[in-house]
């Protein structure tokens, strides 16, 4: 394996819910009718102030250092690739579909059709050569930001080294090469508005 270790830091505070990055990924990847490789979601909540506020999330292949699911893969079919990313040989894979149910972000699908399991590759075919990934490139607000985590001259490692980003699932220590930057708060917002599921009432928010 390289040096190489490519990530995601995902700025919060700036994603606007606009799913721009899910449209752009199915349309660079093919992605099934009914399947994402990301997707945004979102919740409304009252804060403080009586203001209405929305926080949004998005999701997507962690790329895990310790994927449990190329673990579990009979195949080989699910590896650690180059640049350190977690990626699927489409030849290889049988559908067992043991690697969907070892994620523990729910973020693998599988191909009615054809049977393959499929998944965020960090647009491979793009970064390959030296470009970045469908969703960071039409962002519009700049939330995502992609790079070599291990060159300390990248807008990306000297984000993540300057402190402030979390990681879903962290008990799990699973290393996972996707990062937030204002998780805990959105968080903290999607556990009050789950609260009234089903309707437009909003739970109190005493956040900033």
């Amino acid at each position: 394996m390289s040096d190489i270790r490519l990530g995601m830091l995902i700025d919060l505070s700036r994603c606007v819910g606009c799913n721009a990055c899910a449209v752009a990924c199915k349309q660079e990847n093919g992605v099934p009718l009914g399947k994402f490789n990301t997707w945004i979601e979102s919740w409304d909540v009252v804060d403080g102030s009586g203001r209405v506020r929305r926080a949004n999330l998005p999701r997507l292949c962690n790329h895990c250092t310790d994927a449990p699911c190329v673990d579990v893969c009979p195949t080989g079919a699910s590896f650690h690739a180059e640049d350190g990313t977690v990626q699927i040989d489409p030849d290889k894979c049988i559908g067992c579909k043991y690697c969907m149910a070892a994620c523990p972000y729910s973020m693998r699908w599988c191909d009615d059709e054809t049977g393959i399991v499929g998944k965020c590759t960090f647009c491979h075919t793009r970064t390959a050569n030296g470009m970045d990934p469908a969703c960071v490139n039409t962002c519009i607000s700049s939330a995502r930001i992609f790079g070599d985590l291990n060159d300390p001259d990248s807008e990306i490692a000297k984000r993540v080294a300057a402190g402030g980003d979390e990681v879903l699932l962290a008990e799990l220590n699973l290393r996972p090469h996707v990062s937030y930057r204002g998780l805990e708060e959105t968080q903290a917002m999607e556990a009050a508005s789950a609260k009234h599921k089903g309707g437009n009432v909003y739970e109190p928010y005493e956040g900033r």
